[in-house]
């Protein structure tokens, strides 16, 4: 049934090898289960609410695109967009989580809308390949940078921006270790090399913990690495169902369609630049440089942002953390499927679940950053600047700006103004001047 449904061996692929992605990209994105109630519940939500909120809308848009489009892509609500949500949003701006839920929704459903008339599909096929490589190079560097931080590596420093951690930190120490085995296992050609890495590195944690290197300390952040129980009853989505204000939304005016403007942009760029990245290393792209069912894959990831903000959580969008089951070699819908399900199995098994600390699971996406930069050896770096500069902005600029969505932006206008003033204004694709307006839109606004 798997294979009809699936089509496994059409892609190279088995089941284990599948489940085993599916596993491993559970693991290393499993700390949305904990950061997004953390960060929602700072704009007056309900934190047990949008933990399950957040695990539900996961599971239904990740199963979603198992079933839809057969892409081993996760999707769960968007770090960066819950941030915004509640940070600028409703803090910042002094608007309800209601309003912010509101213009969730309404972007969802715009999303849907410009699916079905194909234009996010046309966005993707008209971004040239150089450009979808660099931005897969990017996304790679991007996921890297996200694993040093996790692992205490690189640090925010007032002086340089950035700095390296204390490496003398005993989980720093682990996470370095972690990154050294994961290398090792891939090396030996070891299946589920990542998800063994994580789990030797998990073991390390705890045994650190009983001979007492590892010391608990809540207040400071550093908590048990044992689970204190096996099953908790998932909270109540009462206080955050459908808990829209379309009234005070509406009264805002032009200002809220500013609030709703900035989700769309950046949920629009993240998930193509997503789905590029992850597809173009996953060889899923054509000969043509297209991806097959794009259609609905971005379907998928429209129809979970309307689920989501439904069920009371911010922006629902395809996941980088994705790529970590494609380095397993995960191919079609049955690692989304896999971890759709451990997604919904973590409602009642989030003691042991949620458990696993980022100093396991950042080696994991450092070593899946490598993977995916190694695209950069199919990027032409010819004399041709034109082609080469703008591949070399939205790889560069993904992780000094921490957004994907910039990354692109920074790509494709240079590579519209290289174009124009080169005189090679026939190179231009319709798609890539309706893109260039947005984009003068999302800097002015």
């Amino acid at each position: 049934m798997l294979e009809r449904l699936f089509k496994l061996k059409e892609n190279g692929t088995n089941v284990r090898t599948e489940i085993v992605a599916g596993i491993t990209t559970f693991m290393t994105m499993a700390y949305i289960l904990i950061v997004n109630p953390n960060i929602l519940s700072d704009a007056g939500m309900d934190k047990g609410a949008v933990f399950t909120a957040t695990a539900l809308s996961a599971a239904i848009a990740t199963i979603l695109m198992a079933f839809l489009a057969n892409y081993p892509v996760a999707l769960a609500s968007g770090m960066g967009l819950n941030a915004y949500f509640a940070y600028a949003v409703v803090l910042g701006m002094g608007y309800s989580w209601k309003i912010a839920l509101t213009a969730v929704f309404i972007e969802g459903i715009i999303f849907i809308i410009l699916t079905l008339l194909r234009f996010r599909e046309a966005i993707i096929n008209s971004i040239p390949n150089n450009l979808k490589y660099g931005i897969t190079v990017g996304i790679g560097l991007f996921i890297a940078f996200i694993g040093f931080q996790n692992a205490g590596i690189i640090v925010n420093d007032d002086a340089t921006l950035i700095a390296l951690g204390n490496l003398k930190s005993l989980t720093v120490i682990l996470s370095i270790i972690g990154i050294i085995i994961m290398t090792l296992l891939i090396y030996k050609k070891v299946k589920g090399a990542l998800l063994w890495g994580i789990l030797i590195t998990y073991a390390l944690g705890i045994i650190c913990q009983f001979v007492g290197l590892y010391k608990v300390d809540e207040a400071a952040g550093v908590y048990s690495l044992i689970p204190s129980g096996i099953i908790s009853l998932p909270p109540s989505l009462a206080p955050i169902f459908l808990k829209f204000d379309f009234e005070g939304a509406f009264a805002l005016g032009v200002n809220f369609l500013v609030v709703m403007f900035a989700f769309l942009f950046v949920d629009l760029f993240d998930t193509v630049g997503t789905l590029i990245g992850v597809a173009s290393k996953a060889n899923l792209l054509d000969k043509d440089g297209k991806l097959p069912r794009v259609k609905e894959a971005l379907l998928t990831d429209a129809i979970g942002t309307v689920v989501g903000a439904g069920l009371g959580t911010s922006t629902v969008t395809s996941y980088v953390e994705s790529a970590a089951g494609v380095a397993e070699g995960g191919r079609t819908g049955l690692p989304a499927l896999t971890t759709g399900i451990l997604l919904i199995v973590s409602l009642v098994f989030s003691p042991i679940l949620t458990i696993i600390p980022s100093f396991a699971t950042a080696p994991a996406l450092v070593v899946v950053g490598l993977y995916m930069a190694s695209v950069i050896i199919k990027i032409d770096f010819s004399e041709d600047f034109t082609e080469a500069l703008p591949a070399f902005l939205a790889m560069i600029i993904m992780p000094f700006s921490y957004s994907i969505a910039n990354g692109i932006m920074f790509g494709i206008l240079a590579w519209f103004v290289l174009k124009i003033v080169s005189g090679r204004i026939k190179e231009v694709h319709p798609v890539i001047y309706v893109l260039v307006v947005l984009f003068v839109l999302k800097i002015v606004l």
